[in-house]
């Protein structure tokens, strides 16, 4: 099995946090889609036949795009890959759910929305320059829904910096009431290439303390879990039956291939990046050439990736896993640093598998460094 990611590099704006590689300039949305069809048919071989379970429309704003040119893509993967689909996801912004837009994309087999909400106070979206309002955020589900959609995730995030919490207790509640079945939520950060870096340097804008936002982190904890909400990974809250499978196969370490500008793959033993340029992307595929830099993992690689990205999950990480395909026995290599996260109360063991207990969710990614081969 494996995933398709594709990349859609365009918004109508740019958020003040966002980092990610996107242009506002529209005109060139057709060749993009054009480029990154030849890109899946010259890349058709890179999952080795594997079938491929899942699709996923990330951005920038792949919401943007006309029907017909979100139906190309698919068409593409359709002839050149070997297909069995079980999920095919696009990311939209409440503001792009016309009737026409949700039907059309209905009929196509998109059967998952990633809804970008991110808050349902008109003051935070305004301060983060999205494009929809707060009413419209309270609409997007029960439009979605009235079309026959019945996957959605909604983004949310928290940390703006406020006096106190009551604009994420408000945001938490509202969201919780629209039942949406799936919740990633991520806290602001500071990027240096956006405005809220531009603003920090200016002395225009400070970031929220540590303590303020692992006390939302831990609100956003409680609020789902009393909704039936499974944290399933560190950002991502599913009710049993909506985990996105698109992104469990990436955590579980899946093979995925990535097209468009600043797209990344991996085979399972390589790792790979298209450059972060519309022009550079669009220039080199129009020579036939991949824009695509790859990197060969190490079997230490492999392995770090593996803990970070297994602690994260509910499905943690596995010692007799690690020591039949790595031939490390880690539990006795790390036993001591074990022992100690053990006796914070960090840790959950079940048999062989080490997850993070909500204590150790907030450390994360330091947990997972501190096991690092």
């Amino acid at each position: 099995m494996a995933g398709i990611y594709i990349h859609i590099p365009f918004c109508k704006q740019a958020c003040h946090y966002c980092d990610f590689h996107f242009s506002t300039n529209l005109s060139r949305m057709e060749e993009m889609v054009s480029k990154i069809n030849r890109e899946l048919i010259l890349r058709k071989n890179y999952l080795k036949n594997s079938a491929i379970e899942t699709v996923y429309f990330g951005g920038g704003t792949p919401s943007l795009l006309e029907k017909g040119m979100i139906d190309s893509i698919l068409n593409t993967i359709q002839k050149h890959f070997s297909c069995d689909w079980k999920e095919i996801t696009l990311e939209a912004n409440p503001d792009d759910l016309s009737s026409e837009n949700l039907k059309g994309w209905k009929d196509l087999g998109i059967d998952r929305l990633s809804l970008g909400i991110q808050s349902f106070n008109q003051e935070v979206l305004h301060f983060y320059n999205r494009a929809h309002t707060a009413e419209e955020s309270r609409l997007a589900i029960g439009k979605a829904r009235e079309v026959g959609f019945q996957k959605f995730s909604m983004d949310l995030i928290y940390g703006y910096p406020y006096p106190d919490h009551s604009i994420w207790e408000s945001d938490l509640q509202e969201a919780i009431k629209l039942d949406p079945g799936h919740i990633s939520s991520y806290a602001l950060t500071v990027e240096a290439k956006t405005a809220l870096g531009k603003w920090e340097r200016e002395g225009k804008f400070t970031e929220a303390d540590e303590n303020f936002i692992a006390e939302q982190f831990e609100m956003l904890q409680e609020h789902t879990e009393k909704s039936g909400f499974i944290q399933y990974e560190i950002s991502n809250f599913g009710k049993p039956d909506q985990f996105a499978l698109h992104n469990t196969n990436y955590w579980k370490g899946i093979p995925y291939l990535g097209v468009g500008p600043s797209a990344h793959s991996f085979d399972g033993a390589h790792r790979g990046a298209n450059p972060r340029s519309n022009a550079k992307y669009i220039n080199t595929l129009d020579q036939d050439i991949l824009p695509f830099e790859s990197e060969i993992l190490s079997k230490e690689d492999v392995l770090n990736e593996y803990l970070l990205t297994g602690l994260r999950t509910i499905w943690g990480i596995n010692f007799e896993k690690i020591q039949q395909e790595y031939q490390l026995d880690l539990l006795n290599e790390k036993r001591e640093i074990l022992e100690k996260m053990n006796l914070e109360g960090w840790l959950i063991w079940n048999g062989n598998t080490l997850s993070l207990s909500r204590k150790g969710k907030l450390l994360a990614d330091s947990i997972a460094s501190a096991l690092f081969i």
